[in-house]
């Protein structure tokens, strides 16, 4: 095949057997090769972070102008697909379905080309770390089997500035051996890796479930700190009340304290992806009969924030919804994430 490869740069020396990676010391090398496809704000941190780990990583890139930055993170980008073919491990981390799909079937008309399925070797493996439906999860990992293939999911909890510090939770799911396989991955990437079968859909309703947790979440500290502030208190002081006592989490320290401080940071988890997790959670639901009438609230006050303008806000930016219902004066105040 052509090869593409447009990293003029030299790609990081893997350690021998008893160096440690960095300051990890025990961490397990990866001796296989991999391909990256996703490579947003997290996707990129993520593949750097197995650059800085040792790993040699093809990072899949349709526009040119990125291939100097991505080299710069020790990663090898290439404009051509066909590049990913060659490796035994595929890492993807996708916005949404379509994006996963396309990945995996090809034959679409931003790729012209065939997918994953079609063109990896047999024995590779697909590690999906997007967040995606349970139904799109099963139709990935069967078009694989049929081509003597693998497929992991492993979605993740986490925003980038965690990815950046190897703290991400993993949620995983696949054949136990071809999680073993990429158990050294998933070291390099995050602080603890949740196994949750051999089934790879139960790993993506895991997280669709955390996610709708965490809007629901902002949405009630919206409310909250809407009605504290239009009774004359301090939002600050509550939130210190709050998190000092029955609501210590990292979602409602670092969520809150934006909320409180009505500061919205834009380019963060954006209300559209915020609303695609809603609506999967809720497509859940529906299939498997379980009403959850909190959950249709937060996808109104999504759709509401996108209709007012607010679609690149961080979802903190429900604490603003809250603010404007409750007839309060707001301030749009954002900085970048």
């Amino acid at each position: 095949m052509q090869q593409q490869d447009i990293n003029a740069t030299a790609t990081p020396t893997v350690p021998g057997d008893d160096a440690p990676l960095g300051s990890d010391a025990g961490r397990q090398l990866v001796r296989e090769r991999i391909g990256f496809i996703g490579l947003g704000r997290m996707g990129s941190v993520m593949a750097a972070n197995l650059a800085a780990g040792g790993c040699r990583v093809t990072a899949y890139v349709r526009h040119a102008d990125r291939a100097e930055k991505l080299a710069a993170l020790g990663l090898q980008p290439s404009l051509d697909i066909e590049d990913l073919f060659e490796c035994d491990i595929v890492i993807s981390m996708l916005p949404d379905d379509a994006a996963v799909q396309n990945i995996v079937f090809g034959g679409n008309d931003k790729l012209g080309l065939d997918g994953l399925a079609a063109g990896l070797m047999n024995g590779a493996v697909h590690l999906s770390m997007s967040t995606i439906s349970t139904a799109a999860a099963a139709r990935c990992a069967r078009e694989h089997k049929r081509c003597n293939q693998h497929y992991v999911a492993a979605p993740v909890f986490g925003n980038p500035d965690a990815a950046r510090a190897r703290e991400l939770f993993i949620i995983a799911a696949g054949e136990p051996d071809q999680v073993d396989r990429v158990r050294p991955i998933f070291d390099l990437l995050g602080q603890r890796v949740f196994d949750v079968g051999a089934d790879p859909a139960s790993a993506n309703l895991v997280k669709l479930a955390g996610n709708v947790m965490t809007a629901t979440a902002l949405e009630m500290l919206g409310e909250v700190l809407a009605l504290i502030r239009k009774r004359g208190l301090d939002a600050q002081m509550f939130l210190d009340i709050l998190t000092s006592t029955m609501f210590g989490s990292r979602v409602h320290k670092l969520y809150g304290a934006k909320i409180a401080a009505q500061q919205y940071a834009a380019s963060g988890f954006i209300f559209p992806l915020a609303l695609k997790d809603v609506r999967l959670a809720l497509a859940e639901a529906e299939a498997a009969s379980v009403p959850m009438p909190s959950v249709s609230v937060v996808r109104d006050r999504l759709i509401t924030g996108i209709a007012r303008g607010y679609a690149d806000l961080d979802w903190s930016a429900l604490g603003l919804v809250a603010e404007q219902e409750a007839g309060l004066p707001t301030k749009v105040e954002t900085k970048q994430a």
